[in-house]
């Protein structure tokens, strides 16, 4: 583990804790005496300082320590979290956000941008209004008549440290400078001794390995867990022990003891260090009492528990912290791609076993094909991440834009353990942002008309997600006014988006809101009203291979519809034939296969299914294929969202796994194809748009589809 590997999982873990510290923001909202909240945002914030301090990113600890005081004003009680100050919170966890984010790019904070420095210094004098009225008999230091009891008793009024770093310290990253430089902002180093017991001669000498071991005196009012918590990165591989503020002389014999294999130096450094006489400490009935005496540990400053306690709580955190390991989403790609390519491999051994007419070798074949789709979906499993921490990012938005707007709106969260692919959830985020913005903005009224429709003032924002035939469906609705259908059409009609007098359905009306540059708002705000964000909505849903749909009902709301795949990397596909040319359609998406009617009429788009009427498509027409047609011809009845139709091909060659690959940018905007994918014997299929050729089938029922192979020739001339 290097240094930079060290720099980044503190990075992830800041961003986490920011993520978490912002949710406990909001729901301490509305439940501003919860304690639970309060340490939680107080342990973000102490936690992502301490670390910060270890790395020497002195702008963030000192950032950190500001808000950090005020928060422990806030636990103590001496300060209550309202409306100001959790918005201030907020934007303090943005700034920190803004710093974690210049280090993940690698930048330097001595370089910060002189605005976001101007930002940092705002907050810094804001929150120091909070700790102007702390008086300095609030502070924790230990009484005189607790000093000295103290040291009546032999022990020290301070903390005392017993550092021994393990010797991969500097190979982690870790400079044990760091610790003191960070101690140095919790308190007073009062004293350090150097431990160089360990250190070999010049010729066995190995310039990555630590040898260095510390004693020294410490005096701080903070908690014992800050201490504590400065050690988290070396404790398992190092010896540290932290003797708390009054602890007995046998505490520091048994130190003594520890160590006993440093001899009289190290007794006359603990001597030096803590202020206690040789004398005391090297007192033989004392010392002998306190060889069974185990030593504070860092963990906690209490007595410590009996071995077996101590080994039973060791096993139990170990046996937590195995149960959850961070992994590079690179790494995770990487794999993604490999089972594809094994996929593939695993397609050609297949087929070259089923024509080598061995029996053996193509039961191996499927027994290697069964296990490949198992590493397949164990893979895949592991990219899948829940739905839920995109969603509670809205609470935030929600907050925000409600108090610009000057509306009261509640954002309702369903669904949020629904699963799907990290890439797609990823790229989701800012087609959400759009929806909720605009459900705010357009969608939900103002107090005055809501409270005349007889509606409640609060208006209500839902997030709601849930699997349906393969895919996952995440809805964005709003209780408000609804979509005029004929505004709609009147200003599309303006726009010469649609002609004068042009039949078009309410769903056909409503989808007009895609179209790029449309927009109803009567004025231009900060948030909408120039026309830019629903067509882009559109458009990055369907890089998804995803679809949106728009229901509304005047003066009762609106409903977005998003569906997407669950994963963009691999599905499980039908693969047919027409003439030379293989197709792939998703597996989730196909009901059924029957044969063409023979006596259907030449020229009709509609064939009779057991008594409802089936449009369908021909492909060979569709992709302009000059091939003979076969005799016999099968239909695949493929349905989505609802709507349902056959495809017209020669042959039906089965299930196949299939590895998406995308299309490049002279095919990307042919109709009907999401993608290709290579089979076994190496040749290409293309993967069908379902949900596209579905979309054209409700477009032109009665009417031949237009041929994907013909439009790419005129956009080429």
């Amino acid at each position: 583990m290097n240094l930079d590997s060290i720099i980044g999982t503190f990075i992830a873990e800041s961003q986490e804790l920011l993520l978490q510290m912002e949710d406990a923001l909001l729901q301490v909202e509305h439940s501003p005496d919860d304690p639970e909240l309060i340490n939680a945002i107080f342990r973000a914030a102490h936690t992502i300082k301490g670390s910060a301090g270890l790395f020497g990113f002195d702008g963030i600890v000192a950032f950190t320590h500001v808000a950090e005081s005020v928060l422990d004003r806030v636990r103590g009680g001496e300060l209550r979290l309202d409306a100001d100050l959790i918005a201030l919170m907020l934007n303090a966890g943005d700034h920190l956000a803004g710093l974690i984010r210049h280090l993940a790019d690698g930048g330097d904070l001595a370089e910060l941008p002189d605005s976001v420095n101007a930002n940092g210094q705002e907050l810094i004098t804001a929150l120091s209004r909070y700790l102007q009225d702390q008086s300095a008999s609030t502070a924790t230091t230990p009484s005189a008549s607790a000093t000295q009891e103290h040291r009546a008793a032999g022990g020290s009024q301070h903390w005392y440290l017993s550092l021994r770093f393990g010797p991969d310290t500097l190979r982690n990253g870790m400079d044990p400078l760091a610790f003191i430089r960070y101690l140095s902002t919790l308190g007073q180093v009062l004293h350090i001794e150097t431990v160089l017991d360990h250190l070999p001669t010049l010729d066995e000498l190995d310039a990555e390995t630590c040898y260095l071991g510390l004693e020294l005196s410490f005096a701080s009012d903070a908690e014992a867990s800050a201490i504590e918590g400065a050690f988290d990165f070396v404790r398992e591989e190092g010896s540290i022990r932290l003797l708390p503020p009054g602890a007995s002389l046998d505490d520091f014999q048994a130190l003594l003891q520890e160590r006993a294999s440093e001899g009289s130096a190290q007794l006359e450094r603990l001597a030096r260090c803590s202020g206690l006489s040789i004398e005391a400490l090297s007192a033989t009935d004392s010392l002998q009492a306190s060889v069974d005496t185990p030593s504070i540990q860092a963990e906690s400053a209490t007595p410590a528990p009996s071995p077996e306690a101590r080994s039973g709580k060791e096993a139990a955190r170990g046996s937590n912290d195995a149960n959850l390991i961070r992994v590079d989403a690179s790494k995770l790609d990487q794999l993604i791609n490999l089972v594809g390519e094994l996929i593939i491999a695993g397609a050609n051994t297949r087929m070259l076993a089923q024509r080598s007419g061995l029996t053996d070798m193509s039961e191996s074949a499927e027994t290697l094909s069964r296990l490949v789709e198992e590493v397949r979906d164990s893979a895949l499993t592991l990219r899948m991440v829940q739905i839920g921490a995109t969603f509670n990012r809205f609470q935030r938005v929600v907050r925000d834009v409600s108090k610009e707007l000057g509306k009261d709106i509640v954002l309702q969260i369903s669904g949020g353990d629904t699963e799907l692919d990290k890439t797609v959830v990823e790229k989701i985020g800012d087609p959400l942002t759009h929806l909720v913005r605009n459900a705010m903005d357009h969608g939900i009224e103002a107090a005055d008309a809501r409270r005349a429709s007889g509606k409640s003032v609060q208006g209500v924002v839902r997030l709601n997600a849930y699997h349906e035939a393969g895919g996952i469906v995440i809805e964005v609705s709003d209780d408000g006014g609804g979509l005029n259908p004929q505004k709609i059409l009147a200003k599309a009609t303006q726009r010469g988006l649609v002609s004068e007098g042009q039949p078009l359905s309410d769903k056909e009306i409503l989808n007009l809101i895609f179209e790029p540059g449309f927009s109803t708002a009567e004025q231009i705000s900060n948030l909408s009203g120039r026309g830019v964000g629903m067509d882009v909505v559109k458009r990055n849903i369907t890089a998804l291979r995803g679809t949106v749909e728009l229901d509304s009902k005047l003066g009762q709301g609106t409903c977005v519809r998003i569906r997407l795949p669950l994963t963009l990397a691999i599905i499980d596909g039908f693969l047919i034939g027409v003439g030379q040319a293989s197709y792939v359609v998703p597996l989730d998406m196909v009901e059924e296969c029957i044969e063409l009617p023979s006596e259907q009429i030449a020229g009709q788009q509609h064939l009779d299914l057991r008594g409802d009427v089936l449009p369908f498509i021909r492909l060979r027409q569709m992709f302009d294929d000059q091939s003979q047609p076969p005799r016999r011809e099968n239909v695949v009845v493929v349905s989505y969202a609802g709507v349902r139709a056959g495809l017209v091909v020669d042959q039906l060659l089965g299930e196949f796994q299939t590895v998406i690959k995308p299309l490049g940018k002279v095919f990307c905007q042919v109709p009907a194809l999401s993608g290709f994918t290579i089979l076994g014997s190496g040749a290409v299929a293309l993967i069908l748009d379902i949900p596209g050729l579905l979309t054209q089938v409700t477009q032109n029922a009665n009417a031949r589809v237009a041929s994907p192979a013909q439009q790419l020739r005129s956009t080429v001339q």
